[in-house]
């Protein structure tokens, strides 16, 4: 019995219809491809009367088969199948057809794009004439979900779902939860000390009985599946004893032991061997610098051991490998600072008073290593001038080609506790001002009242090489005032480079652990930039803060709100739907070759020991392929996407090609 298709092609506003001749390729499908009983053009086909469309014309026509030529199918392949659900039409009959991205975007010449949208209609109709009614699955959701990251979005998200009664687990790879924001000294615009607003928020998460922090933890393992996760983590060893350790921070008070913090002091003050990262801490068990440690060096000392009134000092601790199961993961894994020294010409590293931006927080720090006095260098000389050169390492091709979005507020910020605190003169470099959220411009005009210069052009050189006695034990800004529409040169005392904000160095690993992609600059890709930013592509794993762009805290705390929104969402259903489009291995045709078990990116193929065979777990498939590709026997299938209907897809794209070698008398 033939099949009744009906075929509709959309316009998409001017997206399809701009370079796609729309009303032909409708005419077109209608006229010269076998069994279509209905093809339609229509402007919008998501919208409601579009897929009203679609629902009667089923019922009507009695059509049992729908293709829908229109944008992407991750934007609206499921808003076509429910369309065909509720006209009684099983979903998995349905095929999309993407106009826009793969004809409309990528082509400017009319003819072309019609002609290739042709092609593609045709692909699809032959396709899904073979298409097969399909189930959909259900597993059930565990509630437990996976936080990895503690700064402020990790710690938003985990306090969302903890006060919805939920389990989480929060896992931070540094001692203590807070992120960057830690070492902040206020937050732009409203000024308001930023430990005074995050310090809450670590405690409520260090105390909440539904939070276990797994800190100074790293996540080593990922399987399973939306609903059912299992997840290693690598608890690395403190040296003392969480359970025995109150915090009273003796051992680091003894310590003899004094090295240089290159991780929250940003190299400006030091740390004891044994230390807590800063004194809000949470939790407040210390850690052991092994490769600083006299005892873990030299076998000698132990003064920490000797003084703890707990005797919480376990030299012998080892790494535990910690096995969870949850339903769902949150990635907040935030970002890193661009590593300055990569532009020489700016000095830093060789010129002694050029600071990062992360640098000059800690100055500005009341609880940084001067106590919130700024100085240079020498630690006692406070400047009388101070340059602030913006987007250094972003909007550069040569490093990061986007804007790092906090950089330009970050500057202002800086220049006002400079002009709060010291008697300087502030020049701000930037390229261009970009203050476009709430409050922001206003921050800005308020530096203008308040005396900073502002220099607009990229700077080109900071150096010591002085010209004239004025310059002279200066450093020189040399720069091209695109305003003036000449070159300057500024000569002074203390450089402040805004560093861009970049992904964490292990992004794409632990992506990939996950089973999400990264963006070519290296953040996390989400399901859609506009209407999904916190899903990503592998359901049950969602993204929250910077580490899926460069963003400010507010915009990290919504994320990471949002994202335990959708989390709570499928907690509260019980059930998560899973795709019936997976894998099938023949076990009377299995080799048992084990192949398809090392290739499964899902884990997903177990091996059966007693039949000496393969068979693949449904619940945690993809249907991705890689299997059926790789299965030297060829006992591997796909549902959705078998041999019949791939190969009635080439042949429907190849028509015009197989027209011109038939008979004419057939054509």
């Amino acid at each position: 019995m033939a099949e009744r298709i009906g075929i509709y092609v959309c316009h998409c506003g001017s997206n399809i219809a701009g370079t796609v001749d729309v009303e032909e390729v409708a005419r077109w499908a209608g006229k010269n491809i076998d069994d279509v009983i209905v093809a339609k053009d229509y402007k919008f086909m998501c919208s409601s009367l579009g897929q009203a469309m679609i629902e009667e014309d089923i019922k009507k026509e009695g059509l049992t088969r729908v293709v829908v030529a229109a944008c992407s199918p991750h934007l609206h392949e499921k808003t076509f199948r429910r369309a065909c659900e509720n006209a009684g039409l099983n979903p998995y009959l349905f095929q999309m057809t993407n106009l826009r991205e793969h004809v409309s975007w990528v082509c400017n010449d009319k003819v072309k794009g019609t002609a290739k949208a042709k092609a593609m209609v045709a692909a699809s109709a032959e396709r899904v004439k073979y298409q097969q009614p399909l189930t959909p699955m259900y597993v059930d959701v565990n509630p437990a979900t996976l936080v990895v990251g503690g700064g402020i979005a990790g710690l938003q998200a985990a306090l969302e779902l903890a006060d919805a009664g939920y389990k989480v687990y929060l896992v931070e790879r540094e001692p203590s939860v807070g992120g960057h924001m830690a070492q902040f000294d206020k937050t732009f615009p409203t000024l308001d000390c930023s430990a005074c607003i995050l310090t809450p928020k670590m405690s409520e998460a260090g105390q909440h009985e539904n939070i276990t922090l797994l800190t100074y933890s790293e996540l080593e393992e990922v399987s399973g599946s939306v609903g059912n996760f299992k997840v290693k983590i690598r608890k690395k060893a403190r040296y003392v004893d969480y359970d025995k350790c109150t915090g009273c921070g003796i051992c680091s008070e003894k310590c003899p032991r004094k090295i240089v913090d290159e991780g929250f002091e940003a190299g400006l003050g030091t740390r004891k061997a044994i230390y807590t990262p800063f004194p809000q801490a949470v939790p407040r068990v210390p850690v052991i610098d092994t490769e600083n440690c006299t005892y873990f060096t030299r076998g000698k000392c132990q003064v920490c051991s000797k003084v703890c009134p707990t005797e919480a000092i376990d030299y012998e601790q080892k790494d535990e490998m910690v096995e969870i199961e949850v339903g769902n993961i949150i990635l907040a894994t935030g970002w890193k600072l661009f590593d300055c020294k990569k532009i020489p010409q700016y000095g830093y590293g060789r010129l002694a008073n050029v600071f990062t931006n992360m640098e000059f927080e800690r100055l500005c720090n009341a609880a940084g290593p001067t106590n919130g006095k700024i100085v240079m260098r020498d630690g006692k000389t406070e400047p009388k001038s101070i340059a602030i050169i913006h987007c250094v390492g972003s909007r550069d091709v040569n490093f990061n080609e986007g804007c790092s979005a906090v950089c330009c507020m970050a500057a202002l910020k800086l220049g006002h506790l400079i002009l709060e605190k010291t008697k300087a003169e502030v020049y701000s470099f930037y390229i261009d001002m970009r203050t476009n959220q709430k409050m922001y411009e206003e921050f800005y005009q308020r530096l203008l009242h308040e005396g900073m210069h502002f220099v607009r052009g990229k700077v080109a050189e900071v150096t010591d090489a002085a010209r004239n006695p004025n310059e002279q034990g200066k450093l020189i800004v040399q720069c091209e005032d695109t305003l003036l529409g000449k070159q300057r040169r500024i000569p002074v005392d203390m450089v402040v480079l805004m560093g861009a904000i970049e992904p964490q160095a292990d992004a794409k690993e632990l992506g990939l652990k996950c089973g999400i992609s990264c963006s070519m600059a290296g953040w996390y890709t989400e399901r859609h930039p506009k209407l999904d930013p916190v899903a990503t592509m592998t359901d049950g794993v969602f993204v929250a803060g910077t580490c899926q762009g460069a963003k400010d805290i507010p915009a990290s705390v919504a994320q990471g709100a949002a994202a335990a929104a959708r989390v709570q969402g499928m907690i509260t259903k019980g059930k998560v739907m899973i795709e019936p489009i997976v894998a099938t291995i023949n076990e009377e045709a299995c080799s048992g070759c084990r192949i398809c078990n090392n290739l499964c990116p899902y884990n997903a193929i177990e091996y059966l020991e007693d039949k000496g065979v393969s068979r693949v777990i449904t619940a945690l498939c993809k249907g991705c392929g890689t299997c059926v590709a790789a299965c030297p026997a060829g006992v591997i299938s796909a549902s959705h996407f078998n041999n019949q209907q791939v190969f009635a897809e080439i042949e429907g794209a190849l028509w015009d090609a197989i027209a011109e070698c038939r008979e004419p008398e057939t054509v």
